[in-house]
């Protein structure tokens, strides 16, 4: 299951995931926010939180996952990983590397941290 972080600033879009995510949540809950924030704009931020909750994806939802990246891909000004789990943690870090934004991974006892980090504007980055 996949809920919408309320009150982040506009420009910043963000999603907690509990147990199994799926791709009925990326079709339903993650895509149509996020194309409503590129509709805006050209450049997102965005903070994922994959907490002590979060149990893995459906094979669908990495995909759905990787073909929204892509799509978007220069479009991404800030992207901020909040995970414990190792895979996760590297999987972030390769994703880093293919995109002009920046990307940051933090620990979940960090969770506050990242959400200060991906809210914050871009001339104290």
């Amino acid at each position: 299951m996949v809920e919408q972080i309320p009150d982040l600033p506009d420009g910043v879009v963000g999603f907690t995931a509990k147990g199994k995510v799926t791709a009925h949540d990326y079709e339903t809950v993650i895509i149509p926010a996020v194309e409503a924030v590129f509709a805006r704009q050209r450049r997102v931020r965005f903070l994922y939180h994959l907490g002590n909750d979060f149990s893995g994806f459906e094979a669908a939802a990495m995909w759905d996952d990787t073909k929204l990246g892509l799509k978007h891909l220069s479009g991404w000004e800030r992207v901020a990983i909040v995970s414990d789990v190792e895979w996760i943690q590297a999987a972030a870090k390769v994703f880093a590397l293919a995109i002009p934004g920046h990307v940051r991974v933090f620990p979940n006892r960090a969770f506050a941290d990242a959400k200060h980090w991906i809210a914050e504007p871009a001339a104290s980055a």
